[in-house]
């Protein structure tokens, strides 16, 4: 049963990866033929085994079971997979539908998160009002904005389970697709979500009904109580959010640079209901259920007659579980720890003994069978990789053994052993998790060890239960227990930013290609393997590649360019063999999030760079600098070339900055760059235009070349042909202003001759770039358009030709084909 669950969430896994769904009649017909028939074979292969005699664990006959199992799991979990897949896509808004205004009636579905701007929240649509029943999916994310487009709006005090009319305006799932980014898409797709959209200013949005009742209601309407009452007793106080998680698992309010210090020192996975904390609470209720049963209650009941003391802690340990998972959001690794449970608590009741195999491959089976989606994020890998490395490890190796001359160990030697088996886990888990977490974030914390000794007995044992405890009492004991709680974390975050400070706190480098981080994984195998194995330590040997690998570069004199999907917004990064160029760095999305933070640095960590020669900041508008000051505190920058004034935050937080101007050029590697725009006396001019000054880079490599003109329009295009006609001939043009109708003229489109143009643009962005008359204009002179909100991220080569390759082609899956 182990190799058939196994086989299932592998099929399901490899659904994830398709760029098409298969039909499902034939597919169901397909799965069910496939699985039979293994199945089938599995049977009769034992029963002639039976029949000659031979031991069923005679390795070859065992591996022809177990791979008939997994072969028959795999079937089964991919078109179980497909079948979810079809349901879940169903549901969609008609593309003509796309910027249109609906009224819609609806409850609100989870816990709303409140920014500045606005509120955020998911939205259970009941009725449309005037337009045919399914016109809208029925669950949707919407976004109520307290000024939107200069417009002044009340937003309302949303809270869920509250039936709300609200007049919305809806565009069909969108995400930014990016080398090594987050698939917004495919999370739409696994929350159920198939439109996203925003609350349109309307006399008619308004509350219908305080509360309408259901399950999922309570719930949700729990957890708000719960984080209200935490926030009203931790007022302005920095690490609430981390409290709010402990609670009730909502991350959102937890700033961007405390994340980033919690994850450089490998404690992350404490910051929120981890199984660490069910199990803990789990335990505690079970423990006071077994002693007050077995007591009955201090009664003369004799409960235990009735009812054995240890099935009712079984019962009440996982009754605990359950609403503690329910508060938590119900994430991968709380329904990994509630999912074990239960089977442990249903195999105590059915006088079974269940294996810790059986136990981790049953929830590994239910929470694929529930989520197939699961296996696209790092905290399912993460979760069922550190306790299989745990099992793996210790079952069988850390029995608490007394003294051989001892009839019984004393309190000393008891708490000796149990650091000696917590010191064991803690090295278990470090190195074995260490290929893996080099895969998922092409980093490995290398304080981890000492940091995460530090918080999980402070977090575990001390914080979650002051805070679990300070939510739940009344007011006036409340402030007291969770101020405590949040002086703890203070505390804990003042050390954690000491040991993340450190130079070697974290080991970087690039992704790993996959047949490299399974040979790694087979060292630490190797590494971990039982006291007696041989040379265990040679298993770190296989570590060295995945560890010491270098950035990939292009040939000198060649050049490879990637234009990032940043929406509305423009950010490129130049390769050449020895030199990086960041040319302008994409737009701010909020007051913590920009394209630095949220797509070049990503990219550029998951590709192991850690510096970048320069980075060109065209001009002033929040659509070309929004990330730069995140991409200057994220990377070493050696210098910064911009249109901006010398006061201007990013001009100062530069190592080394200076003004562009046309004339200044230079060579890396066999690969020239000139500046052609802006010209050096056109600073003395108060009166231009930010986009006027945009720095406009020519780059040639391998006889080919690509023009970046930023946002320059028609006077500068003009002024360009006056002054550098003769050279703005290039084979790649990035469209100048984003294809604004105030640019791309037809004089200049003819004396950049361009085979291939980019179009960094926004999906449905609101200035409609490009606009309609310009893209006939590039159609009617035969360039080939490349538009970053249809096809994501582009890569381009330029060698003795020029390629180009979009993401949303290479990286293909069925969620972006709707």
């Amino acid at each position: 049963m182990r190799a058939v669950t196994i086989g299932f969430a592998a099929g399901a896994a490899w659904l994830q990866t398709q760029a098409l769904l298969p039909s499902m009649p034939a597919g169901v017909a397909a799965a069910i033929l496939l699985a039979a028939w293994m199945l089938l074979w599995h049977g009769w292969l034992q029963r002639r085994v039976r029949g000659m005699g031979i031991c069923s664990a005679v390795p070859i006959v065992a591996a022809l079971r177990c791979a008939t199992s997994l072969l028959a799991g795999a079937a089964i979990g991919f078109f179980w997979a497909a079948w979810l897949a079809h349901r879940a896509l169903a549901p969609q808004l008609a593309a003509a539908d796309e910027g249109r205004d609906f009224t819609l009636i609806g409850t609100i579905d989870n816990l709303p998160y409140r920014f500045d701007q606005g509120v955020r929240f998911n939205f259970a649509v009941e009725r449309v009002m005037g337009a045919a029943p399914g016109a809208v999916p029925p669950h949707i994310s919407l976004a109520w904005y307290a000024g939107f487009r200069n417009e002044v709006t009340e937003v309302g005090d949303v809270q869920p389970g509250e039936r709300w009319q609200l007049t919305v305006r809806l565009q069909r799932p969108h995400g930014n697709a990016n080398p090594y980014g987050f698939d917004y898409e495919a999370w739409l797709l696994e929350q159920g979500l198939r439109a996203t959209g925003y609350v349109r200013p309307a006399p008619h949005n308004r509350r219908l009904d305080s509360f309408v009742f259901s399950a999922g209601n309570v719930i949700e309407h729990t957890r708000a109580l719960l984080r209200a009452r935490i926030l009203a007793a931790l007022p302005d106080k920095p690490y609430a959010g981390v409290i709010v998680a402990l609670v009730v698992g909502d991350q959102r309010g937890i700033d961007q640079s405390d994340w980033n210090v919690f994850n450089r020192t490998g404690v992350g996975h404490l910051i929120s209901i981890s199984g660490l904390h069910i199990t803990m609470v789990a335990g505690l209720f079970a423990l006071a259920a077994f002693n007050l049963w077995r007591h009955s209650f201090f009664t003369r009941a004799q409960l235990p007659l009735l009812l054995p003391a240890q099935k009712v802690a079984a019962l009440v340990g996982a009754a605990v579980a359950l609403l503690y998972v329910l508060l938590a959001g119900f994430g991968v690794p709380a329904q990994r720890t509630l999912y074990m449970l239960m089977v442990v608590a249903a195999a105590l009741w059915l006088n079974r003994i269940a294996s810790v195999t059986q136990v981790l491959c049953s929830a590994l089976g239910v929470v694929v069978l529930i989520d197939p989606w699961a296996v696209l994020w790092p905290g399912f890998w993460l979760s069922f990789g550190a306790v299989a490395t745990i099992l793996y490890a210790t079952v069988g190796r850390t029995t608490l053994r007394p003294a051989r001359d001892a009839a019984a160990p004393s309190r000393l030697e008891r708490l000796w052993l149990a650091l000696r088996v917590g010191a064991h886990t803690q090295y278990a888990v470090t190195f074995g998790l260490v290929p893996l977490t080099m895969l998922l974030f092409a980093q490995v914390s290398v304080i981890s060890p000492l940091a995460n000794a530090v918080a999980i007995p402070l977090i575990s044992l001390v914080v979650t239960p002051l805070a679990l405890a300070g939510s739940m009492l009344p007011s006036a004991l409340a402030a007291p227990v969770l101020g405590l709680a949040h002086l703890l974390v203070e505390w804990l975050a003042v050390c954690l930013q000491w040991f993340s400070g450190m130079r070697y706190a974290v080991w970087s480098a690039p992704t790993p290609p996959f047949w490299l981080f399974c040979w790694a994984m087979l060292g630490t195998i190797w590494l971990l393997a039982p006291r007696g194995w041989p040379a265990r330590w040679l298993g770190l040997a296989t570590w060295i590649p995945l560890l010491a690998a270098a950035p990939e570069h292009p040939a000198p004199g060649r050049m490879a360019v990637t234009a990032f999907d940043v929406g509305q917004g423009t950010a490129l990064l130049i390769e050449t063999s020895e030199h990086r160029l960041l040319y302008d760095t994409g737009p701010l999305y909020a007051a913590t999030s920009n394209a630095g933070n949220r797509v070049i640095l990503p990219y550029l960590k998951a590709r192991g760079i850690a510096a970048l020669d320069g980075v060109i900041v065209t001009h002033s508008d929040a659509d070309h600098s929004g990330g730069a000051l995140s991409v200057l505190d994220g990377v070493r920058v050696d210098w910064v070339l911009s249109s901006l004034p010398s006061q201007h935050p990013i001009a100062r937080a530069a190592r080394h900055h200076l003004h562009c101007a046309a004339g200044q050029h230079w060579d890396w590697d066999g690969v020239r760059f000139e500046l052609l725009h802006p010209l050096a006396a056109s600073y003395a001019d108060a009166a231009l235009k930010p986009n006027a000054r945009g720095c406009t880079l020519k780059i040639t490599a391998g006889g080919r070349s690509m023009l970046l003109a930023a946002d320059i329009e028609a006077p500068q295009e003009a002024a360009l042909l006056r002054r550098a006609g003769a050279t703005l001939r290039a084979d790649v043009l990035l469209a100048p202003h984003h294809g604004s109708g105030t640019s791309s003229t037809l004089a200049f489109l003819q004396a950049v001759r361009p085979h291939s143009v980019v179009f960094q643009v926004g999906y449905r962005n609101r200035y409609h770039h490009p606009q309609q008359a310009v893209d006939d204009r590039y159609q009617g002179l035969l360039i080939e358009r490349w538009r970053t909100d249809q096809m994501g991220a582009l890569s381009l080569y330029f060698d003795n030709a020029v390629d180009i390759a979009s993401y949303r082609q290479t990286h293909a899956r069925y969620w972006y084909a709707r």
